[in-house]
């Protein structure tokens, strides 16, 4: 053999002895341990993982680089894998295809990342997956089918995450579960399953009570690494352990009243309540076809565990007051409701209406008036002097003129304006505002009519496009004297005009708008002496009614 010969000899032995390896990427670090050929990447910026890993490296390291995703394809190249740790990125989405083609992977850690869901079925591709690390992530749900496909998984860690209710179903249907309970039965040997699922804020209710049960009996070779599970929630059970706590089962609201039928006289206050029995505890609403219910008006509060109290507060019954009033309470199981009547029945121990409500009115003065105007609402704004004015509560009536039910909203002390939306335009409509229980008057209501040009108005939403056409009676002034307005830009004088006393058998106020101060006043003649309405014109125009009447245009 010729020297040439020799030298390629020896060459090739050098090679078979000393097989080149890929050059890893100059960021990360490349080495050989005992589990093989490994990558670690340690606080580098990366924004996906990196596309010229070795494909003969079993171990892959990346911490602390900001990873965001793990897309489909990510380790296309990268089959020799076993060992994946991506602790401490930022990964909050994997793609339900990420892990095709690590069939031989043993491990994956993801632990300190934005996980608020995994996508569990990814683990078909993984059968040889023996360790899941995803502790303190965001996790919140755990489907009953999660374990399904990590059959031979001996580890899995969901600590310090977001569960707060889990089936037992999850744990159960777990292959690695059901095997142990067979080799169990068998008296065979079986490797330990580990499970951590301390630090979750879990909701001891009844949804829970199967979990709970689970834990409390569960055996070797399935050992959980913190058995002292804590309950964050409700507050009834904030603090106990999952193996102190007992739970009920689920169970639909049953509904009850301590009346169901309620006649009481008008001006009285009355509370109307219902009993909820449910697990977990429902929500109640009251409900009731002509009236729009207040939030203040109605108090809910616990009982005891499974049973719930809440209470419908009606102040200064009137009328307008009576009809079926609804409970109803709802949970995750169902809902259930149940009816209160209430019927309101006019005084019986003053001598007439007539008197009665005089009585009330005779120290008493209400005044509204419409005080700002938009495109498709108005605010309504009254002012009332009363002999307790702490404890006075206001009735507003407000609908279409023509409706037979206008919506009645019961107004608390203090409070004495009212925002009304959502005007149909070249609409008619009535508001009317009473003292306490009584109801309303002609005179104490005010009828307005609302623009017809939509379009236009969503040009100038500054327009005022409300027309009154009755405004209220103010109660200070002597009994006839009415306050009108129209949408005719009128004077001082016009307004005055508008102030005249009324024939006892006369149209109070117009009810149309008003075309001209003649028509006006000839209108005004036909029912008012002449010298009685110099009279009124002088001094009503000397204390500023006109002024008054001007806040209405």
């Amino acid at each position: 053999m010729g020297p040439m010969c020799h030298f390629f000899f020896l060459v090739l032995v050098f090679l078979e002895a000393n097989p080149a390896y890929p050059e890893c990427n100059p960021e990360c670090i490349c080495s050989d341990d005992s589990f093989g050929r490994s990558l670690l990447c340690m606080d580098i910026s990366l924004r996906k993982i990196l596309g010229n890993i070795p494909k003969d490296i079993k171990k892959l390291r990346i911490e602390n680089s900001h990873l965001t995703e793990l897309p489909h394809g990510s380790f296309s190249n990268n089959s020799a894998l076993e060992f994946l740790w991506l602790n401490f990125n930022n990964i909050t989405v994997i793609h339900p295809e990420t892990l095709e083609h690590l069939k031989d992977l043993k491990e994956l850690r993801l632990q300190g990342n934005r996980l608020c869901t995994v996508p569990w079925t990814a683990f078909q591709a993984t059968p040889c997956l023996n360790i899941l690390d995803l502790k303190h992530n965001r996790l919140d749900v755990l489907p009953k089918q999660a374990l399904q496909y990590l059959i031979n998984l001996t580890y899995l860690d969901l600590s310090f995450n977001q569960l707060m209710v889990v089936s037992e179903d999850v744990f159960i249907q777990w292959p690695m579960y059901q095997k142990s309970q067979q080799l169990i039965s068998k008296a065979e040997g079986i490797s330990n399953v580990v499970l951590a699922l301390h630090n979750n804020p879990w909701m001891c209710d009844c949804h829970l009570k199967g979990l709970v049960q689970f834990f409390k009996f569960i055996r070797p070779p399935v050992i959980l690494m913190n058995s002292y599970l804590m309950c964050r929630g409700p507050v009834s059970k904030a603090g106990q352990f999952f193996y102190e706590v007992e739970l009920n089962s689920c169970m639909k609201p049953k509904m009850s009243t301590p009346n169901s039928n309620i006649t009481i006289q008008v001006g009285l206050n009355i509370t109307l309540s219902c009993l909820a029995q449910a697990s977990p505890l429902p929500n109640i609403v009251w409900t009731y076809p002509l009236k729009k219910l207040k939030e203040f008006d109605v108090s809910t509060s616990p009982i005891g565990e499974d049973s719930i109290q809440s209470e419908l507060v009606i102040p200064s019954a009137h009328l307008a007051d009576s009809g079926n009033y609804t409970c109803m309470a709802t949970n995750s199981m169902g809902s259930s409701s149940i009816p209160i009547s209430l019927h309101v029945q006019p005084p019986q121990t003053v001598p007439s209406s007539s008197s009665y409500l005089a009585s009330v009115e005779e120290h008493s003065y209400i005044y509204m008036r419409i005080t700002k105007q938009t495109v498709y609402g108005i605010v309504l704004e009254w002012y009332a002097v009363t002999d307790n004015p702490s404890e006075t509560w206001f009735t507003l009536y407000f609908g279409i003129y023509e409706a037979v039910k206008k919506e009645i909203v019961s107004i608390g002390p203090g409070i004495n304006t009212y925002w009304v939306n959502d005007l149909l335009p070249a609409t008619k409509y009535e508001a009317c505002i009473s003292l306490q229980s009584q109801p309303p008057r002609k005179d104490q209501c005010i009828v307005f009519v609302t623009g017809s040009d939509i379009s236009e108005l969503e040009k100038r939403e500054k327009i005022i496009h409300i027309i009154v056409v009755v405004c209220a009676l103010v109660l200070a002034v002597p009994i006839g004297m009415y306050v009108c307005a129209s949408e005719a830009h009128i004077g001082g004088l016009g307004h005055c005009l508008c102030h005249c006393p009324q024939r006892r058998n006369g149209a109070r106020c117009p009810s149309t708008v008003i075309e001209s101060k003649d028509t006006m006043f000839n209108n005004l003649t036909t029912v008012c002496d002449r010298n009685q309405l110099l009279l009124v014109l002088l001094m009503h125009c000397m204390l500023g009614v006109g002024r008054e009447v001007g806040s209405f245009m």
